[in-house]
């Protein structure tokens, strides 16, 4: 769990296309086999320590022909951004992704000072 002691809690939110790839017939569209895509991201403003960051997939266009997989994760999360990564694995064709992802955590004090 993580304990915010901070009065200044910030949330953060946004959607990324991370590919369109049936478009130039790319990787994810025409490959095989294990194969990911990563996108970084900053947030608006940092935080004071690393944030929470969750993600989902908010649209997803596959080909019907074979399993539905797909494993999507926030990682090297910092104050200032992270990394969106989507994996997927066999013989699944996917034609395009978009993730929405939301953090929230303890932003900087703006006074400048700190009470001890």
């Amino acid at each position: 769990m993580q304990r915010l002691n901070s009065g200044m809690i910030g949330v953060d939110h946004g959607n990324v296309v991370l590919f369109s790839d049936f478009e130039d017939d790319g990787q994810m569209w025409r490959g095989q086999g294990p194969r990911e895509a990563r996108e970084p991201v900053r947030f608006a403003e940092p935080y004071l320590n690393p944030p929470h960051v969750q993600v989902a997939l908010s649209m997803w266009d596959i080909a019907n022909t074979s399993n539905m997989r797909a494993d999507v994760q926030a990682e090297n999360i910092t104050t200032e951004g992270f990394e969106i990564v989507f994996r997927t694995w066999a013989d699944t064709q996917v034609a395009r992704v978009r993730v929405a992802w939301t953090s929230f955590g303890e932003l900087p004090n703006d006074e400048g000072w700190e009470l001890y």
